[in-house]
């Protein structure tokens, strides 16, 4: 080496003490030293021992007279010099061919089946042999080195620690040349190797997993043994790779290629066991699986390593996942502190992508509930292991908004939806807390959807809201009602006077502050209980509302009845009051004790009359006489029942003077109380026969009459029928279309473009037969027996329209609780205000709707 050379890695002031044949004896011993040096690390020499004198020689030569950094110096320049120009080039050409590896891992077929691998291991081995030379020829240093220190005690003097210190410096060199000089398609190329190995062992040891149960002493043909043996050459290949890496300096590169690998696997193995199985809990399947390959694989990668650990610290030993350790490692005791860090990073991972799945799939396993409870119960227990609550509202309001508050969506599917949110949700947060986030926006549109109490109470007394085959079957509110009774029998069983204190106490010690996605206005989660119906009742925001429309609902029912049958109306109503309270549903208990009296005075009216034979079910005699035996009767005190929709009719004399004989004989029992008939309620079973064909059906008197018209004169025109049974044309043409549609009237112009000609047709084409319509016939869906919630609320308004159009001309302008306040101030003698925002708003869109008022940025004003 040249002298400038030298002296820019070493000062050179010895020299100035020294004579001219120390000067020429260190030139020597620097020469002869830096030609062993380069033939010794560039691997020239055919044995290091052949060197060894030569170079313990030189070493001690140039250390005498103080140049022993100058040596040490020199010695790793000349190994990092050949790692930077001979292995590690060497080393990364390997893998020139695999620059575009992703496309290789996609396209299988454009390179050999693990040449990838294959090229990977035999890199490594090749560079770890030329590493391992390299450090002999540094321990041949050190070991010159310290025989020197022996001989020569005026050198400065060195620790016991030296070759730690020199192997250390080493291993950084090389750590530094590779990765300065690595292609940025190694790591793919890892992830490659780890992800096909991982791949194959996965297979092996899950087949292993999923046979644990069979006995081991039938494994005749020895395919256990022979999966075992192709095992541990699959561990020892992986920890062969892993252990060159972490010598190269490649550790942490390293653990995340195979960490990743691990991850990825279990991903697929949650999706695997998960999918879009909503029916079966996969949480124990998952971490089963974590406990038997990946843990068990890196158990024996770790034991191979030689990183296990025989003795654990306080804090790892009370790890609840320590107590319980895989059964596939209990024979080497304790898991290691690596293992459990291990454990708890899979089963957090597990619990993540678990819940992650689900929440995506929340709106189709709420409308599978409660076939999906195990999905349920699953992502409950994920939610409390991760506390990611707040991920799973946001996920599924937006869920919510885009798949089912939309008006494409039924009022029914959507409460139906709603309930089993309720239930579903009630598993994950009993306290209800999450499920007021959830809950809001369905409220807030239900709300603004016209039919949705009458869905409710459609809900409540049939469970079904008129959606029979729908998603909602199951959802029955009665079901609650029942549980509410059941919850309530059961509380009065205790009459324990300490009962509250003890509970008070019991929830005292429980007690945790609410989440913060928790409302601050509502109360504490252990005051809150999850009642199904009571947030079906927050939709409509008053009580009374929904007592009002469910009257309706048994009113229209119960005049509409064939029979004295309410038993089930009985029980709907027992259960409402338990949770209404009696006092509210007063008025519809009379109505069904008037029927259950209806029932007992309709027996006694006709056991006092002398009754003739008659057999037909509604015949018409020659002498014009019925029989009382086809009548009955239900007789409602009018007082406690809605508004009666009325409509004059005029019925056939013969029916007219029965109902008259059965009010006289009513009277006469029950003085001195009388009957007045609403003749166009009620239900008539009718028998028409043409030739020897017979049509049955159930219809309104007014249909009745109509078509009993035709027994005398088969053509009517629409004046004349009109006129004869007493109802408006209009009326009429909307009532014989029932008869017209079942083919039994035909419809024709009449002479004047106004009228119109009705026939009866001759139904003898199907001879013989007997038809049942038991359908009730009612040719306009909005046709009732009884004036709907918003009938009456129009007619219970109309008196205050008077102060809202004379605060509008004073004001201009008034907003909606401007006007609610305002009424209540007013009208606070009789006619008395009492209705709440919503009525009013209800009745000012109808007013808006009229043209009579304008609606304009939230406020009415007079329409001019």
């Amino acid at each position: 080496m040249p002298v400038d050379a030298i002296s820019s890695v070493c000062n050179l002031g010895v020299f100035d003490s020294v004579n001219k044949a120390s000067i020429f004896e260190m030139l020597e011993s620097w020469n002869s030293f830096c030609l062993v040096t380069e033939t010794i690390v560039n691997g020239d020499g055919a044995n290091l021992s052949d060197y060894y004198s030569k170079f313990q020689l030189d070493v001690c030569g140039l250390c005498k007279n103080g140049l022993r950094s100058l040596v040490e110096e020199q010695f790793v320049v000349a190994l990092q010099g050949t790692l930077e120009k001979t292995y590690a080039p060497k080393f990364w050409k390997n893998f020139d061919a695999y620059k575009n590896v992703t496309d290789f891992e996609v396209n299988d077929e454009n390179m050999e089946e693990e040449a990838v691998e294959l090229v990977l291991c035999k890199a490594l081995e090749e560079i770890s042999r030329e590493k391992q030379y390299q450090e002999k020829c540094l321990s041949m240093l050190v070991n010159a080195l310290l025989l020197c220190q022996e001989s020569n005690t005026s050198t400065d003097g060195y620790s016991l620690d030296m070759e730690k210190i020199f192997f250390s410096k080493y291993r950084l060199i090389v750590s530094s040349v590779l990765m300065s000089t690595m292609p940025r398609h190694f790591t793919e190329i890892l992830h490659l190797y780890f992800k096909r190995r991982l791949e194959e062992l996965s297979t092996i040891m899950a087949g292993d997993y999923e046979d644990d149960d069979q006995p081991r002493n039938m494994d005749i043909d020895g395919t256990y043994d022979q999966n075992k043996t192709l095992q541990n050459k699959l561990v020892r290949n992986i920890g062969m790779v892993v252990h060159n890496l972490r010598n190269l300096g490649f550790t942490s590169m390293t653990e995340d290629a195979y960490a990743s690998t691990i991850f990825l696997l279990l991903k697929a193995k949650v999706f695997d066991l998960a999918g879009d199985d909503y029916r079966t809990s996969v949480l124990e399947s998952i971490k089963g699986w974590i406990q038997a390959v990946p843990l068990q694989f890196l158990h024996t990668l770790l034991n191979y390593l030689g990183d296990l650990m025989s003795n654990l610290s306080p804090e790892i030993a009370k790890s609840p996942l320590a107590s319980t350790p895989s059964s596939c490692y209990q024979k080497a005791g304790k898991p290691s502190e690596g293992i459990i860090r291990w454990q708890l990073r899979l089963e957090y991972f597990a619990y993540e992508t678990l819940q992650d799945l689900r929440i995506a799939k929340l709106f189709e396993i709420i409308v599978d509930y409660p076939d999906s409870s195990p999905a349920i119960e699953d992502l409950k227990q994920c939610l409390e292991y991760t506390g990611q609550h707040s991920k799973l509202v946001n996920s599924f309001i937006s869920a919510l908004r885009y798949r089912l508050l939309t008006a494409g969506a039924s009022t029914n599917d959507i409460l139906h939806q709603y309930v089993s949110t309720i239930k579903a949700l009630r598993t994950i947060d009993p306290a209800g807390v999450f499920l007021e986030a959830v809950g809001e926006p369905i409220r807030e549109y239900l709300r603004g959807r016209k039919d949705t109490i009458k869905c409710i109470v459609t809900m409540l007394t049939d469970g079904t809201g008129g959606n029979n085959s729908g998603p909602g079957n199951g959802d029955s509110l009665l079901e609650e009602l029942n549980r509410d009774e059941e919850n309530q029998e059961s509380n009065s069983l205790d009459d324990d006077i300490h009962a509250d204190d003890k509970q008070t106490w019991i929830d005292i010690q429980r007690w945790e502050p609410d989440p913060v996605e928790a409302d601050p206005l509502k109360g504490s989660r252990y005051r809150r209980k999850v009642d199904v119906l009571g947030m079906i009742v927050s939709i409509i925001g008053s009580k009374d509302q929904l007592i009002n429309e469910y009257r309706v609902m048994l009113a229209e029912k119960l005049l509409n009845k064939t029979d004295y049958d309410i038993d089930t109306e009985i029980r709907t109503l027992e259960l409402l009051k338990i949770h209404f309270g009696e006092s509210s549903m007063q008025k519809c208990e009379i109505m069904l004790n008037d029927l259950i009296d209806s029932k007992r005075t309709n027996t006694n009216v006709k056991a006092t009359i002398n009754k003739s034979s008659q057999t037909a079910l509604f015949p018409i005699y020659s002498d014009n006489e019925l029989s009382f035996d086809i009548l009955d009767a239900s007789i409602i005190s009018s007082n406690f029942w809605p508004p009666i929709q009325e409509e004059d009719v005029k019925l056939p004399e013969a029916v007219d003077q029965l109902l008259t004989d059965y009010a006289k004989r009513f009277h006469e029992i029950k003085t001195p109380r009388k009957l007045l008939w609403k003749k166009n309620l009620g239900t008539v079973k009718l028998e028409l026969e043409f030739g020897d064909k017979t049509l049955q059906f159930t219809v309104t008197p007014v249909h009745a009459s109509i078509i009993m018209q035709f027994q005398d004169q088969t053509s009517w025109t629409s004046k004349n029928l009109a006129a004869a049974i007493g109802v408006p044309v209009d009326t009429l043409q909307r009532r014989i279309n029932f008869w017209i549609t079942k083919g039994i009237v035909a419809e024709s112009a009449g002479a004047d473009s106004t009228d119109h000609m009705y026939t009866l047709v001759d139904g003898t084409a199907d001879g013989g037969k007997t038809v049942n319509n038991e359908a009730l016939g009612a040719d306009d869906e909005a046709e009732t027996s009884v004036a709907s919630v918003e009938d009456q609320l129009r007619k219970e308004m109309t008196v205050f329209e008077k102060y809202i159009f004379g605060m509008l001309k004073n004001v201009g302008s008034m907003g909606l609780e401007r006007i609610h306040n305002s009424l209540k101030i007013f009208c606070a003698n009789p006619p008395v205000y009492d209705k709440s925002v919503q009525q009013l708003q209800s009745f000012l869109s109808g007013l808006v709707a009229e043209e009579k008022l304008e609606l304009r940025d939230g406020t009415y004003s007079i329409k001019k």
